[in-house]
């Protein structure tokens, strides 16, 4: 196994860090990871991390749901419920978001659902899934081909390009940013979904936030610091959408690392305080979609 260390924060450069929180992997290796912060503009980041030749090895789980569509266990079959809603809800967002169907590029696309039902609402779709085993399953899903890398769909332009709780994965983050920008068509769309490290959950459960994922999840944003990195790629921030659901999957997940079991009136009630939380607080969710657009 081998690990990287940054030595710049990849939002603002600086090289000034402290120590955050140093966070178990409950669901693979039970390895520790520290996440630091930076000190000049508060970005969070696993640090150091597995490099981008290991970092596969912490994927290699029938539990990973998203590369595998397990339904084994209370939690992952809440999950198939919640996303039979919130796919049908991404389908609408994107029909809001473009004036008429086209193309869209599903970046890191997993088994391939959401695409499937883009194809289902007419439009033409396009992925990008690393993990074979999930591309496999959303070459089946969608009946298209599904590429290993962005590299492949090189000279393409899309309409829509998403980014469904995958950013926070990317080793080659400003430059994956870069590479989709200008796949953008002018008038393009980006939907960026990502865990936010400040919301109420985030807050209660501390190094028990299931959200924190480490070491999948290489960066930990918050409103500010996702309004930051857009801004330097010239994206226009047009809207901060909630994600209500995961504040309840993510207390189910953070309750079960924290007593060792699934406690499901606690992750009820802790669920619904951080919603209730983000009313209130700057729209502070447990997750949330960031739309933008080409300045």
């Amino acid at each position: 196994m081998s690990y990287e260390r940054l030595e710049q924060c990849p939002i603002c450069g600086k090289e000034e860090f402290k120590n955050f929180l140093v966070v178990t992997d409950n669901s693979i290796s039970k390895e520790s990871f520290v996440i630091v912060e930076c000190e000049n503009c508060t970005f969070k980041f696993t640090n150091p991390r597995p490099d981008i030749d290991s970092i596969g090895n912490y994927y290699e789980s029938e539990g990973y749901i998203s590369h595998t569509n397990t339904k084994a266990g209370i939690i992952n079959r809440a999950y198939h419920v919640v996303r039979s809603i919130t796919t049908k809800q991404k389908v609408e967002l994107i029909n809001k978001c473009a004036p008429a169907k086209g193309t869209i590029l599903d970046y890191g696309c997993g088994t391939g659902i959401f695409l499937a039902a883009c194809k289902k609402d007419g439009w033409e779709i396009r992925g990008v899934e690393p993990s074979e085993k999930a591309r496999e399953i959303a070459t089946k899903e969608t009946e298209e081909l599904i590429a290993s890398n962005i590299s492949e769909l090189e000279g393409e332009k899309y309409d829509v390009i998403t980014l469904w709780h995958v950013l926070e994965h990317i080793h080659t983050l400003n430059e994956t940013i870069s590479q989709l920008v200008d796949m953008l068509q002018e008038d393009g769309t980006i939907i960026i979904a990502v865990p936010n490290a400040d919301s109420h959950d985030a807050q209660l459960y501390k190094e028990n936030w299931a959200a924190y994922d480490v070491p999948r999840h290489l960066y930990h944003f918050t409103q500010p610091t996702m309004k930051r990195l857009l801004k330097k790629h010239k994206l226009k921030l047009e809207e901060v959408l909630p994600m209500k659901f995961d504040a309840y999957y993510v207390s189910m997940l953070s309750e079960k690392h924290k007593e060792g079991k699934t406690k499901m009136i606690s992750s009820v009630m802790n669920g619904f305080k951080s919603n209730s939380y983000a009313q209130k607080n700057g729209n502070d969710y447990s997750s949330l979609i960031f739309i933008a657009k080409k300045k």
